[in-house]
């Protein structure tokens, strides 16, 4: 696949035009719901209101969260798409390790996000050439090498957001008065699984309210950032374990 460099120069409204002219129907918004997947939804929806946009129901969400996807449904006439886990990979998961057990150790989380988000994921990419998510380089260091456009196994990943600051987003909600998740409010600038976020404090990172008792290691749940190494293989032992345990 060959895709113009100059995509990567592209503005974000520029970039989500051409991949919704180019890809149609088999173009698609993955988001949380979080301020740089509304920015995109809305940015995407004032270009094409037929966008497709689906988000991952881990089964562990907060309540926040579906408030704002009805909120999306009501406000941009967009049907958003659900996608949930293998409800079998989730059981043998949870008998085997506990519906908890990513408070256990990281490998375990990685596990949990892993069945809950990461394969999910990969089964709803099945039936689309491109994708667009709301990754920023300065969220975090793991991200701050993201790339706007790139090829992963023969699909297109959009990170059009990538450059801007978290005052773009902020001036951009503001702007077009974009509906916003209740919980950034609170103190929740990132927001994943109910039990697994909490609000951050004066001084820290975006992204210090995720598995915030993990003090070591990526706050990334594999959506993004592969594992590797050692984390890596321990989590092919435990993703095989779940898969041929039935």
């Amino acid at each position: 696949m060959s895709l113009p460099a100059e995509l990567e120069q592209l503005a974000a409204p520029a970039l989500l035009e051409w991949a919704l002219g180019r890809y149609g129907n088999r173009f698609a918004i993955s988001t949380s719901f979080q301020n740089e997947g509304m920015v995109m939804v809305d940015m995407a929806a004032r270009i094409n209101n037929q966008v497709r946009v689906f988000t991952i129901d881990t089964g562990r969400l907060p309540e926040e969260t579906y408030a704002l996807i009805d909120e999306v449904r009501a406000r941009y006439g967009i049907a958003v798409e659900i996608v949930f886990p293998d409800h079998g990979e989730v059981e043998r998961m949870t008998s085997r390790h506990g519906v908890n057990l990513f408070y256990q150790e990281v490998a375990f989380r990685k596990l949990c996000c892993h069945v809950r988000k990461v394969r999910p994921l990969e089964r709803k990419l099945e039936g689309m050439d491109a994708w667009a998510v709301g990754l920023r380089r300065e969220q975090s260091p793991e991200r701050a090498q993201v790339k706007k456009v790139e090829e992963l196994d023969g699909r297109v990943k959009l990170s059009p957001l990538a450059d801007w600051t978290r005052q773009q987003v902020e001036e951009h909600l503001l702007r077009y008065q974009v509906p916003r998740h209740a919980l950034e409010a609170k103190g929740y600038p990132s927001i994943g699984c109910a039990p697994c976020t909490r609000a951050v404090q004066p001084g820290e990172s975006e992204r210090a309210g995720r598995w915030w008792w993990e003090q070591d290691g990526s706050k990334e749940c594999g959506l993004h950032i592969t594992p590797t190494g050692e984390m890596r293989r321990q989590l092919d032992v435990l993703v095989e374990e779940i898969l041929i345990d039935h």
